[in-house]
């Protein structure tokens, strides 16, 4: 049975959501689930923007079926190629062998790769930079956008409509639940951690490519913001769009703390326990911790892009850091964290090495700036290093101050 919901008089969404799925690329905890977009205009022709991932396509299938009233399908645009938004693009054309398709050229080559169609050069529609495609009373523009988050992707805008098909842009992790517009839901409140969760880890790398789509929007007149993944943007869209400006230029939301720990008999565990509640002694309100053999890392990372200071602690382990924070670290300078203030401590019975060695990690991250010392303990926190951490305190909150 089909479940759609009009978008405007013309526009249809006909996507679906997936509350089975535990991780997000066989990566990330998504346990509010996921949806997977796809839209369909009726005009005097008839076009579908991107299908969804193979596990919704039955429900994918009876929606753009209804909805298309036992019309012909006349286009498929094709805005991204991950599977997860293009896994249907052969089966579609079994059920719609006309349907032509309309891509970019690195689009084209990537589909040759994903499936063998045969298709005749005729039944594809190339565009490029600036190109348009006109369905009788709509006008649809295309910009491509590069490295937001693959190399082919490009954004769709509907100049009759103000509307634009922002690929995995403006996404959110999250199933939708009846509401798919942002503005039907509390959204900062109940989906904004996901939401730049869903940026910081899937896109956050890419930094300048969104600045140069960022510019590139800024352009156009925007009424609606329709992403693959999450709610429908028609009202505060300078709000979100402000969000991903931050984001995308790695400038911190707000000033706080995030301190990220490894410990393994919890004596690392109670010496960062110290340094937080000495921090709000001296009125430090966001203080994030995280155990990082407990918290997955794409947490840890969004916190990370939300907050002004960082604090990485951990125990040496295997003359190496532990392992489960050598992995968060790794993955924090692979998505090109910058701009953050970073202070660090180790743990070591004989030889603490951690400290040294997360140092030399982090210092990959562009425009970050060390607190010194390393605060390194030898087992557990003695009162002679009390001081320590009350110094470590002191220079965290003046620097919030």
């Amino acid at each position: 049975m089909y479940n759609t919901r009009q978008i405007t008089t013309d526009l249809t969404w006909i996507g679906a959501s997936d509350r089975r799925l535990a991780l997000f690329e066989n990566v990330y905890p998504i346990p509010q689930g996921i949806s997977y977009n796809s839209y369909l205009l009726k005009d005097e022709k008839t076009v579908l923007l991107d299908t969804v991932d193979s596990a919704v396509s039955k429900q994918f299938f009876e929606n753009l079926q209804f909805v298309l009233g036992g019309r012909a399908l006349d286009y498929v645009v094709v805005n991204h190629m991950e599977p997860d938004h293009c896994a249907e693009i052969a089966n579609l054309l079994k059920i719609y062998p006309n349907a032509k398709i309309v891509c970019n050229a690195q689009t084209k080559r990537m589909i040759a790769q994903f499936f063998t169609l045969n298709l005749p050069e005729e039944q594809y529609v190339l565009v490029k930079e600036g190109d348009c495609l006109n369905t009788g009373r709509h006008t649809l523009r295309f910009v491509m956008a590069p490295m937001v988050h693959w190399p082919e992707v490009m954004v769709t805008y509907d100049e009759t409509d103000k509307m634009l098909f922002s690929a995995d842009a403006f996404g959110t992790f999250g199933a939708l639940n009846g509401n798919i517009f942002a503005d039907e839901v509390n959204f900062e409140r109940d989906y904004l951690d996901e939401a730049r969760r869903y940026y910081t880890n899937i896109v956050g790398k890419y930094g300048p490519q969104v600045q140069a789509l960022l510019a590139k929007a800024g352009t156009l007149d925007i009424a609606y913001i329709c992403p693959l993944h999450g709610f429908v943007w028609r009202q505060n869209l300078d709000w979100f769009i402000e969000k991903y400006t931050k984001w995308s230029t790695y400038e911190p939301e707000e000033k706080g703390v995030v301190i990220a720990y490894g410990s393994i008999y919890g004596n690392t565990q109670n010496a960062v326990e110290i340094l937080a509640s000495k921090l709000a002694d001296k009125g430090v309100k966001n203080i994030k911790m995280f155990d990082v053999s407990q918290t997955h890392a794409s947490y840890i990372i969004a916190e990370a892009f939300h907050y002004s200071h960082l604090v990485f602690a951990a125990v040496t382990y295997n003359a190496g850091i532990f392992v489960n924070m050598e992995n968060l670290l790794h993955d924090m300078t692979a998505h090109n964290l910058q701009n953050r203030i970073i202070a660090t401590l180790d743990n070591g019975t004989w030889a603490p090495m951690a400290g040294k060695q997360m140092r030399e990690e982090l210092a990959k991250l562009k425009n970050c700036t060390f607190i010194e010392p390393n605060i390194s303990l030898k087992s557990a926190l003695s009162e002679a290093q009390l001081s320590e951490i009350e110094k470590l305190a002191e220079q965290i909150a003046a620097l919030i101050r």
